[in-house]
């Protein structure tokens, strides 16, 4: 039993029975080890909603920039450019990568409480007809925002731009149809909305630009095509497999589809989410984004007043069996509280009634 209920996107509260798939251990080179690894793999195709003669899905070791910077690496050619769109902290990680990698690059910026407007990527891919790929985060956790992906990929697609999207924060908890979207590269986590355990991410790619992309990386360990080639074979890994990590997301996977999939996760969260910016509001607490681009995912609140002890007030809670998650913006004094995870209304009710008797308010 969890001692704390952790209401961040990232180290979520997931539920016993993953954690308890993670006490047995497993060998790399099983064969049972390596038929969970492609059954997750097609299970993760069909969360996308691609087929797998168009689509593959391969996984990395490591955290979720790991494989972010993995697509990159792979993806991107010397004489290729990336036009990265960013209003967050993950956006702008996206740039720094570009920028170690050495990958010529062009930066749409908007302010974190700003969500992205699809005719200004349309008038940059007029006016540079270099750009050949288009990155973006889908919900940026910075802030909570929710990226009008759909609305940039059109704009992207009708420039035959290919597509990178960052999706660690919404795969799995937000409908997205990767085929109709035509998305190049997805990236996501198994900690995040599928409610793993940290330890690997993965890429949903479109198979042919997959093919096209030997030889490129600058990096052996974050190949992502060599990781593809090695992985379609049996499910063998190339380097050291986060064994009790795969283990944990296999099950996760089997509760999302006892849930009743993304549709009734998103749900769920959705449902928590609007309870909480409601409440909060009442007590006092303004949100950071506007509703019409908030996410079901984490919602940043400013303080409630110059006063504010976030410290103070962070302590009570978390005594209280919940652990909020401190702001990550720079032009305002914030504070995050996330609902995905093993998290349900009931628990969204205790926090809220903890945050009222703390604040003062009548329960």
């Amino acid at each position: 039993m969890n001692r704390y209920k952790l209401l961040t996107p990232g180290p979520l509260t997931t539920t016993n029975t993953v954690r308890n798939v993670m006490n047995e251990d497993r060998c790399t080179w099983d064969d049972e080890y390596k038929e969970i690894t492609q059954t997750i793999r097609k299970q993760l195709l069909q969360i996308a909603g691609v087929t797998e003669e168009k689509y593959t899905a391969v996984l990395m070791q490591g955290s979720g920039s790991f494989v972010v910077e993995a697509v990159l690496t792979t993806a991107v050619r010397s004489r290729d450019k990336v036009l990265f769109i960013t209003n967050g902290a993950y956006g702008e990680r996206m740039v720094q990568m570009a920028n170690a990698i050495g990958i010529q690059h062009t930066q749409y910026e908007t302010s974190y409480g700003e969500a992205v407007n699809a005719s200004d990527i349309e008038s940059l891919l007029q006016q540079d007809p270099a750009i050949t790929h288009v990155a973006m985060v889908h919900c940026e956790t910075t802030t909570g925002i929710l990226n009008p992906i759909e609305e940039v990929i059109a704009v992207a697609k009708q420039h035959n731009k290919q597509v990178i999207i960052d999706a660690m924060s919404s795969f799995g908890g937000v409908p997205i149809n990767v085929a109709a979207l035509q998305i190049d590269y997805l990236v996501s986590s198994a900690n995040k909305c599928i409610q793993g355990v940290p330890g690997f991410g993965f890429v949903i790619a479109n198979i042919d630009r997959l093919s096209a992309c030997k030889g490129i990386a600058r990096s052996v360990s974050l190949d992502l095509y060599d990781q593809w080639q090695a992985m379609k074979v049996d499910g063998k890994w190339r380097f050291t497999s986060p064994t009790h990590v795969v283990a944990a997301f296999a099950q996760a996977l089997v509760e999302l589809e006892e849930e009743g999939g993304v549709a009734a996760r998103f749900t769920r969260y959705a449902s928590s989410n609007a309870y909480l910016r409601k409440e909060m509001q009442a007590i006092g607490f303004k949100s950071y984004i506007d509703e019409a681009h908030q996410s079901p995912i984490i919602t940043s609140y400013f303080y409630p007043h110059e006063n504010f002890d976030f410290v103070a007030f962070y302590e009570a809670i978390k005594q209280k069996g919940f652990v909020l998650y401190p702001g990550k913006l720079t032009d305002a004094n914030t504070f995050r509280i996330g609902n995905i995870g093993d998290i349900h209304l009931s628990d969204m009710e205790q926090l809220v009634g903890a945050i009222k008797e703390y604040m003062g308010v009548q329960v």
